[in-house]
């Protein structure tokens, strides 16, 4: 009985060290990727006015000195004052409160649409790329068609299928968003899915599905998940335009592009100028902010890619 009992603790050893070996190397990681985000200034100022802007969009309701739909015909066009930081606009409501109901609904439709073209695009990019042939080429030409529309035409297009709202323009951007984070993931499963521990796993029987996950995924996404991340900016320029144009998000609902849109017969208005810049403002800062990030997170998780 003794002969048998001795080997236990070096079973136990055996399966315990990779586990602890494999949290301090995804430790070690995790540092290595924050110590070369810290090194791009840029990246930490925009990390830096993302957080405040999230701030901005959880606190909203709690923050904003007037009710951003309360309207005053009364006081329509009114210069910044104690009263209204930004103003009032072309129905008299304040533009600060506007403005900070905006960030609000920025920060929801472009994380939004980051988190589901991700899932979309990740996970068809990786079943083309790993099953190949067939699967691969119908879910590619998809992709093609996809491609093909003009972003605002087809987001148009899908908005006036589905109908006005923020849900709706989230859905029309996600339907326009996943197929290049799809090929993006194609293209890095493609080059892994031939790898030597891709091999390996298969001698010992691992399934697709355990493949996949466990270890293309993990050394696949990096470029997509840039790309998703850098897209934030893009679907909150792109919601902004729709709302210039009327279509998406209500004509009733304070959002930086329907704020501009209201703003252009007072371009050429002396004292009126307010009106379209603080919301152009609001729009370059936070699509700058994500690109800023978006460059930081590329140098720092994958040098290669610079």
């Amino acid at each position: 009985m003794t002969q048998f009992e001795a080997p236990e603790p070096l079973v136990e050893e055996t399966t315990e060290a990779p586990a602890i070996k494999g949290g301090r190397r995804r430790t070690g990681q995790i540092r290595d990727i924050w110590k070369r985000f810290r090194r791009n200034k840029l990246a930490v100022v925009g990390l830096a006015v993302v957080g405040f802007l999230m701030v901005i969009a959880i606190l909203q309701p709690f923050i904003s000195p007037y009710d951003p739909m309360e309207q005053n015909l009364l006081n329509t066009r009114k210069p910044p004052s104690g009263n209204h930081f930004f103003g009032t606009d072309i129905l008299g409501r304040d533009m600060f409160s506007g403005i900070l109901y905006g960030v609000k609904l920025a920060m929801i439709v472009g994380w939004s649409v980051m988190v589901l073209s991700l899932i979309v695009g990740v996970a068809l990019g990786a079943i083309a790329g790993f099953r190949g042939k067939a699967v691969d080429s119908i879910i590619m030409r998809v992709t093609d068609i996809v491609l093909a529309f003009p972003s605002l035409i087809g987001a148009i297009l899908v908005v006036q299928i589905f109908g006005n709202g923020i849900w709706q323009v989230i859905i029309a951007l996600v339907l326009l968003s996943w197929p290049t984070a799809a090929r993006l993931m194609r293209g890095s499963t493609l080059s892994l899915r031939e790898s030597e521990y891709v091999e390996a796993a298969r001698s010992i029987g691992a399934s697709d599905t355990r493949i996949v996950t466990r270890h293309v995924l993990p050394n696949a996404i990096a470029p997509t998940l840039i790309y998703s991340f850098s897209h934030i900016g893009v679907a909150i320029v792109a919601m902004a335009s729709l709302a210039f144009l009327g279509i998406g998000v209500p004509a009733d609902i304070p959002e930086w592009g329907t704020m501009i849109a209201d703003a252009v017969p007072s371009l050429n208005v002396e004292g009126e100028s307010h009106m379209w810049i603080f919301p152009s403002l609001a729009i370059v800062v936070t699509t700058l902010a994500f690109a800023f990030v978006a460059d930081g997170l590329r140098d720092s998780i994958d040098p290669k890619l610079r």
